[in-house]
């Protein structure tokens, strides 16, 4: 570090140490008042002792979620806003084109009464919708957990089965092929309709599609935010008479990229 190197540093120093005095007279000025803050230490990947996560590359983590321990999660799969996945006392296994919507848990059991060891597995295009609660549980291809619902040890979903939003499945339950149980506690309902099996197999594609974008979106700096604002407020399509009252003339890039078309045309 040369001597200029040195001042700035120096003075970064200064500034610094002023900020934090200026801090603690600012927290003695509030007295009673005062509520001490801290710097959240919060990381999106958390090893837990040796238990390390393993995260495809192609997969979307959100930065506000939380993969601990020894959990893996496919290609393709989608871990969302403020959901945990918390692999510590067993393992949790997520496969590929997966989504684990918004505020989910996902947890383990060591063993049950009988010792049987319950890990969560959950397997390859499978939709668990927002605040679900998955324990110890299997999960099979294709099957669709609605929101709020609640899966307890033991419990084995089947390929293409569904449970209604809402629901308590019971200890060790099994949702066979093909069905939906809804309920508290969870009851068989009915058979899917092929179309309902569809569903299940499009919502998947459908957020395999939508973690894309997001992924794009959270891989932006601030001035790459800053510049497409701009070039929105800019480019944005309104009409001749409330452009001349606010007196701005618009232009029509040729080309524009935007999130709006980060995806493939459908053909």
């Amino acid at each position: 570090m040369g001597t200029l190197g040195k001042a700035v540093y120096r003075l970064g120093s200064w500034i610094r140490v002023a900020g934090q005095a200026v801090d603690r007279l600012g927290s003695t000025v509030q007295g009673g008042y005062f509520v001490p803050e801290t710097i959240s230490k919060h990381r999106t990947l958390l090893a837990l002792s040796e238990k390390t996560p393993i995260v495809d590359k192609d997969a979307f983590i959100a930065p506000s979620s939380s993969v601990i321990g020894d959990v893996q999660v496919g290609s393709g799969s989608s871990i969302w806003y403020g959901a945990v996945l918390r692999g510590d006392v067993n393992s949790i296994s997520v496969g590929t084109g997966t989504n684990i919507q918004d505020n989910s848990l996902v947890h383990v059991a060591k063993s049950n009464i009988g010792g049987k060891e319950l890990p969560t597995i959950i397997g390859n295009n499978v939709t668990v919708g927002h605040s679900a609660v998955i324990h110890g549980c299997t999960i099979d291809d294709e099957a669709f957990i609605g929101m709020g619902a609640t899966l307890l040890d033991g419990v084995t979903v089947e390929k293409h089965s569904m449970v209604g939003a809402g629901s308590l499945v019971r200890q060790n339950t099994r949702i066979p092929y093909g069905e939906i149980w809804a309920g508290n506690p969870a009851k068989f309902l009915r058979k899917l309709t092929d179309e309902e099996i569809s569903f299940i197999s499009q919502s998947a594609v459908n957020y395999i599609n939508l973690a894309k974008v997001h992924a794009a979106e959270n891989s932006k700096s601030n001035e790459e935010i800053d510049l497409e604002k701009a070039l929105r407020k800019k480019f944005a399509r309104r009409d001749e008479e409330y452009d001349s009252m606010i007196g701005i003339i618009r232009e029509t890039p040729q080309e524009l990229i935007l999130p709006d078309n980060i995806l493939p045309e459908k053909s």
